[in-house]
């Protein structure tokens, strides 16, 4: 059976619907009424402190979920329609794009070091882990889980 997350508020579920009913519309979160789930190959365990991004196939930012103002002190109206990598100032090990590889290859990229620098704020290292949507929308969630 297919397990889910809901980018707002992390709750993972599994069913054996990857649509909401008769429609052809993507499941919501029975949790928190967000609008649609994340698709997961295996069950994932997040970190309580993660933060959720969700971004559209052009890596711009369509959603900020559970533990971004947390992390990074915005919301949607600071990030909603920019790039995810700018807005946030993500700084991978060696200039890697952990992003452009999810999206082109749609693969999952699992526990990357990440520097958080979101809008001039101190620096926050944070392991990124991200998900390529499964859906002809495409797009991706990131899920970045602060550093101790």
């Amino acid at each position: 059976m297919p397990h889910f997350i809901c980018p707002n508020c992390g709750d993972r579920s599994v069913s054996g619907e990857r649509t909401a009913g008769f429609r052809n519309q993507a499941r919501g979160c029975a949790r928190c009424g967000y609008g649609f789930l994340f698709e997961l190959l295996d069950d994932y365990y997040p970190s309580p402190n993660a933060a959720f991004v969700v971004c559209d196939q052009e890596a711009r930012v369509i959603s900020c979920g559970k533990g971004v103002r947390e992390l990074t002190g915005l919301g949607d109206n600071d990030t909603i329609g920019r790039p995810v990598r700018e807005v946030l100032g993500l700084e991978f090990q060696n200039g890697d794009d952990h992003i452009g590889t999810a999206l082109e290859w749609g693969v999952r990229v699992m526990e990357k070091p990440v520097v958080v620098h979101a809008e001039g704020d101190r620096p926050e290292p944070a392991m990124a882990d991200i998900f390529p949507a499964y859906d002809e929308d495409g797009g991706l969630l990131l899920v970045l889980t602060p550093k101790p």
